[in-house]
């Protein structure tokens, strides 16, 4: 049963995001709302609203490693998973200069969330600051996106242009809302069944997050990626894989810490409580390959002016190797190991 759950909870994700990415551009374009906008908010917000709906239910059950290794695995994936299959299908030509301000954000983004990890800082106060500077970021890009037309800007409206999606008003609204509704309902099987699973096998909720959630509830972002590449947008699939990760960092944690402050040491074995130690529910393997993932996709996309299958298959033994690390099917030297 708990399998069933936790592949339907998968599935309804997909679809949810799915419609609620294509009711909402709808109505926007039915409100004559720009391609900016659509691009820089409604598709970035919508493919990562699954990774938000999850972590919250997550954090309602209680389940800090599951919330937290969502978000991590998430970007993770994205980077390492999603970017690498998209290059296989089709090497990405990119610009450096659509990517570079968008692409310096989510670089400093990560760092900042591995300095919050490292200080254990999710308070309410760390969720404002964090939505407070997505804000800031989606304000500047749209007001110099509106102003100049500059290339990050153009990269933008075509992610909103991507989105085939002509509905009606009322139908748009209606799908838009069977779309919020699908990924409510999809995020709370998905955390019952992955909370269920990882209790029966014995491994941690962070684990699971980190792996079997990350990617699943990544699935929007790899069918646009995908059909970006296919459709030879692959600057749109790039873009799409860093205002996600943007997202994930400022607006998911952001969300997250304001409603349900948390720690990342608030799972502590009787053992390491024993010896005077602290657990942290994130390892440094997992903190590694966050910073990793971030830097190749950012090295890869600026240097050549495209990211050709060979780093395609880079990003994915990245993505093998971390889950060899991660399973602990390869040998490694643990400083802070994953939790309970």
């Amino acid at each position: 049963m708990m399998y069933i759950m936790l592949l339907g909870g998968l599935a309804l994700l997909l679809i949810g995001g799915e419609a609620l990415v294509r009711g909402s551009v709808s109505v926007a374009r039915k409100l004559n709302i720009s391609e900016l906008v659509i691009g820089l908010t409604l598709v970035g917000f919508g493919t990562s609203m699954p990774e938000l709906v999850t972590s919250l239910q997550a954090m309602g059950q209680g389940s800090v490693g599951l919330a937290l290794g969502n978000v991590i695995g998430s970007n993770i994936s994205n980077s390492l998973l999603i970017l690498g299959l998209a290059a296989l299908v089709m090497p990405l030509s990119v610009h450096p200069r659509a990517v570079a301000r968008d692409g310096t954000v989510m670089i400093a983004a990560t760092f900042l969330l591995c300095a919050l990890l490292w200080f254990d800082q999710f308070g309410r106060s760390t969720g404002v600051i964090l939505l407070g500077l997505l804000i800031v970021y989606l304000a500047f890009s749209l007001f110099t996106g509106a102003r100049r037309n500059d290339p990050a800007a153009q990269l933008h409206r075509a992610e909103g242009e991507m989105v085939q999606s002509r509905y009606g008003l009322g139908l748009g609204l209606l799908i838009a809302v069977a779309g919020v509704a699908g990924v409510v309902v999809g995020a709370h099987f998905l955390v019952t069944g992955a909370i269920s699973v990882a209790r029966s096998i014995g491994i941690s909720e962070t684990i699971i997050g980190l792996t079997i959630v990350a990617v699943g509830t990544s699935l929007p972002e790899l069918a646009t990626s995908v059909i970006a590449a296919l459709r030879k947008r692959s600057d749109v699939a790039i873009g799409n894989i860093i205002g996600s990760s943007i997202f994930n960092i400022l607006g998911i944690l952001g969300v997250t810490a304001l409603v349900h402050p948390f720690s990342v040491r608030a799972d502590m074995t009787a053992e390491a409580l024993a010896g005077d130690q602290t657990v942290s529910i994130i390892s440094s393997v997992d903190a590694g390959a966050l910073v990793l993932s971030a830097g190749l996709l950012m090295l890869f996309a600026v240097t050549g002016r495209r990211i050709a299958r060979w780093e395609g298959a880079v990003l994915l033994l990245g993505y093998v190797l971390y889950m060899g690390l991660t399973f602990h099917l390869l040998p490694t030297l643990e400083i802070i190991p994953n939790g309970e």
